[in-house]
């Protein structure tokens, strides 16, 4: 079983799920009516840090599953755990500013990277 990645799994959701909620706050903030996705700056960010985060997830959690059933589950829940605190540290400096995105979209980039690599090399062995 998988306890630990399920959890970073049903952890990264929930992130997720927050951003959806922040984006509907925004609009309200800021008077961006449905169906628009630009109009005002405070917005525009809430927005690409929730549409940042969709277009990583199908990166991260295919990576992190295969790297739990190849590698470890409690490996592959930390490195996963990791990815979430880049998305978090992400979504604080992106909603202040467009150039404090950088480091948190670094650690979960890194984090992201190490899941897949991990994933693809411990397939690799095991075929060879």
């Amino acid at each position: 079983m998988y306890h630990l990645t399920a959890l970073v799994t049903l952890l990264a959701i929930a992130f997720y799920f927050f951003t959806c909620i922040n984006v509907s706050r925004s609009r309200a903030r800021t008077g961006v009516k449905v169906p628009a996705t630009s109009g005002h700056p405070d917005f525009e960010r809430a927005f690409r840090i929730q549409m940042n985060t969709l277009e990583w997830m199908p990166i991260f959690l295919p990576a992190l599953w295969l790297f739990a059933a190849y590698i470890g589950d409690a490996i592959a829940a930390g490195i996963g755990a990791v990815w979430i605190i880049g998305r978090i540290v992400y979504f604080i400096g992106y909603s202040q500013a467009a150039a404090k995105r950088g480091p948190g979209f670094m650690i979960q980039g890194i984090a992201a990277i190490a899941l897949w690599v991990g994933a693809a090399a411990a397939v690799v062995m095991r075929m060879v």
